[in-house]
């Protein structure tokens, strides 16, 4: 390697950290400082080594990019959805990176499809369908572009909507009148993420974040004032919890829910009274989760109070903290969340490892009918479960915006299924499919998927999600590929991913390890990989990819490795767990420096995440835990996998200098040869924790990655 391709290494500046009696050193610590013209420099050195490392790969980026287009149906749209009087489409045009907005009224002249659905094709717009916000032309000018929600108001003639064109989740506001074009309002800056109009639509309900990023308090604007007239209308002042809120589906009541990791409390405003307080609605009591949903004439509550799994309750609306059970979870479930309709309830659950959904009819409702807004009991013996019978099927809701649908909108998808819509009746049953995303270019005959299981450290069996094209055999051949996150009760379930084809038509063992410290296995396997536990999402993960080289299905100097965020840190430490399982690992905007970030309460991913990891600064046995394992503190000088790091510079999630100073520790320690085994960093200069925005762009950016982890694993050829 010529030197004018040598591995950027930043300058040393001396730098101590004490905590309990410990003095670090960090040497790397200075690069924190995105303003300092050193640190831009180093970014921008990482990301011309980067391109010079990966140049030979040019050809199968831009192969890997014609291969995600053709399985992409470009000019497409989404299955209508009903809100009022009308029916709202999303509609992509092959060559825009960006969706517009439409919608059309809900006429009988307009044709109809399965479930009444309007039948419209992509392309061109129907007559009389609107475009209600051209998201291609709001990002003209702008690298980057997102929404951070987008709400029609309830009479449906304005459309509230936020922007962020930095990266760093902080939104403008904008108020549009519908029937003009008109911007009415964009004096609001810096909000979180949820919108709500009040029923008079003269107000908008938005969220404020702090300075360490922790959504604390919503606020009521009036559209057209001064944003200097905004009134708070709640504040949530721990830092551990953050505040949110959603409009219950009959609209009435705008449900607001503060929350830690551990701990719940909800209130309730009545959107017709816009400028009355919350009602109080459950209290708050250490260690209690609830979510409420509003359900005409009272309250449903999935609650874990008594019960680990949760259950769910009706609760009086004078009365919101008397919760009654009329449904307990069983072993092996785990209540998530529950949506309110006139004539049923729908639970979101996990059951047997995987998302599931249940419906339970209200007691009384006629059938066939939109039932009414009474509290009697809830014809549990009745409920019954959303179910297409795959191994590896995810099902789970999408939207529902309606009170009173007769039928609930669900997708169904697994490794190998694409996105599928479908609806089930509330009184029969039936199941209508609405539609599956179109995959041009594929055959799902030409591949197999199933369930397999390694088994942990200390006996526990870990479910794996394994895809592979149907010639592969366990011969012990073969390139591997496993993704892993593990954390916050967040589970990766099977899902289609288009991207994913270019691995499994390359001969790639496709895993997904559903680590502890996720949801997949219920509360109990979130509770063994967090806080003191926290090391045993680590070692299920190498025990994991260990299992694929066992059982002969992935070769042993050809497993990869991949994880995101938190998922990150899981590929941090399992670098230094294990190094000499994986041949090659991409860490996506990496939380690797874990303990400096959690000793720190000024910023995000702090006081509201001591309830995840422990609290480091006033603990001294925590401290020393993360220290075990964070992996900026514990690079081996050992021969460690290829790294493939990525950030953006604008990531307020997980800043950059975290990969940043964890890729100067690694190419100054490891014993590899960077050669062979390069360690590479790439900093994206205007996007934020989801990387660049633009479908086209995250292709380009994927495959970026893809094409260097191919390349290391040695499959950059179909079979």
């Amino acid at each position: 390697m010529t030197s004018e391709h040598a591995a950027p290494q930043p300058e040393r500046r001396p730098q101590e950290r004490t905590f309990h009696g410990d003095t670090v050193q960090d040497p790397y610590e200075w690069l924190r400082d995105k303003e300092d013209p050193a640190v831009i420099a180093h970014l921008e050195a990482e990301n011309a080594y980067a391109d010079a490392r990966t140049a030979h790969l040019a050809g199968l980026r831009e192969t890997l990019v014609g291969e995600f287009v053709g399985h992409t149906q470009e000019t497409d749209l989404s299955v209508p959805v009903r809100r009022g009087d009308w029916w709202y489409i999303t509609r992509t045009t092959e060559g825009q990176d960006y969706p517009a907005f439409t919608r059309i009224p809900d006429a009988a002249d307009v044709p109809r499809g399965p479930g009444g659905v309007p039948q419209i094709a992509p392309g061109e717009l129907l007559p009389g369908e609107q475009v209600i916000l051209d998201a291609q032309a709001e990002a003209q000018g702008h690298e980057f572009f997102s929404l951070g929600g987008l709400r029609p108001s309830p009479r449906h003639d304005l459309l509230a909507y936020a922007v962020d064109v930095a990266g760093d989740e902080r939104f403008a506001l904008i108020v549009k009148d519908l029937a003009t074009g008109e911007i009415l309002d964009d004096a609001v800056t810096g909000i979180g993420y949820g919108l709500a109009f009040s029923t008079d639509q003269e107000w908008l309900f938005y969220a404020r974040v702090d300075d360490a990023w922790r959504q604390h308090q919503i606020w009521r604007h009036r559209i057209g004032s001064s944003a200097q007239e905004d009134v708070l209308v709640i504040e949530e002042s721990d830092e551990r919890f953050t505040i949110g809120f959603e409009t219950s589906r009959d609209r009435s009541t705008l449900v607001i829910q503060a929350g830690s990791t551990t701990t719940s409390e909800g209130w309730l405003l009545d959107l017709a009274d816009p400028t009355s307080a919350p009602v109080p609605a459950g209290g708050r009591r250490a260690g209690v989760e609830y979510a409420l949903e509003h359900a005409g004439d009272h309250l449903l509550v999935v609650h874990n109070d008594g019960h680990e799994g949760f259950v769910l309750a009706t609760a009086p609306l004078e009365d919101p903290a008397a919760w009654t059970t009329i449904l307990a979870a069983a072993d092996g479930e785990r209540f998530e969340s529950v949506d309110a309709f006139a004539a049923a309830a729908v639970l979101e659950l996990r059951s047997g490892g995987l998302a599931s959904v249940r419906v339970i009819p209200r007691a009384g409702a006629a059938a066939g009918t939109a039932g009414t807004a009474s509290a009697e009991p809830w014809d549990v013996a009745a409920a019954w479960d959303i179910s297409h019978g795959g191994e590896l099927d995810s099902v789970w809701l999408v939207e529902n915006p309606n009170w009173d649908q007769t039928a609930v909108r669900y997708q169904l998808t697994s490794l190998l299924t694409p996105a599928t819509v479908a609806e089930a009746g509330f009184a029969t049953g039936e199941r209508t499919v609405l539609r599956v995303t179109p995959v041009p270019h594929y055959d799902p005959e030409l591949y197999v998927e199933k369930r397999l299981w390694a088994t942990a450290e200390d006996g526990t069996r870990i479910p794996l999600s394994v895809a592979m094209r149907r010639e592969v055999e366990a011969d012990g051949t073969n390139p591997g590929y496993l993704y892993g996150y593990g954390s916050y009760e967040v589970s990766i379930d099977p899902s289609f991913v288009a991207t994913r084809l270019s691995l499994l038509d390359r001969g790639v063992v496709l895993a997904i390890a559903h680590v502890r410290g996720g949801g997949e296995m219920g509360r109990a396997w979130y509770e063994q990989g967090k806080l003191q536990a926290k090391r045993s999402t680590f070692s299920d993960f190498v025990a994991a990819g260990r299992h694929l080289v066992d059982a002969g299905w992935v070769a042993p100097d050809r497993l990869s490795a991949e994880g995101r965020s938190a998922g990150g840190l899981l590929m941090g430490a399992a670098a230094n767990l294990a190094p000499e399982t994986f041949r090659a690992i991409i860490a996506g905007v990496p939380f690797v420096d874990a303990l400096t970030t959690i000793l720190d309460p000024s910023l995000p991913l702090t006081v509201g995440e001591w309830e995840e990891w422990g609290d480091p600064l006033h603990d001294p046995e925590v401290y020393a835990y993360m220290k075990s394992y964070t992996p900026y503190e514990n690079v081996r000088a050992v021969e460690y996998p290829a790294i493939f790091a990525s950030t953006s510079l604008n990531d307020t999630r997980v800043f950059f200098v975290e990969p940043a100073k964890w890729i100067a520790r690694l190419r100054e320690t490891v014993t590899s040869d960077q050669s062979e085994r390069p360690i590479v960093f790439r900093c994206e200069m205007v996007a934020g924790h989801g990387g660049r925005s633009g479908r086209y762009a995250k292709w380009d950016q994927r495959a970026d990655e893809l094409a260097w982890l191919l390349d290391q694993i040695g499959a950059t050829e179909l079979i």
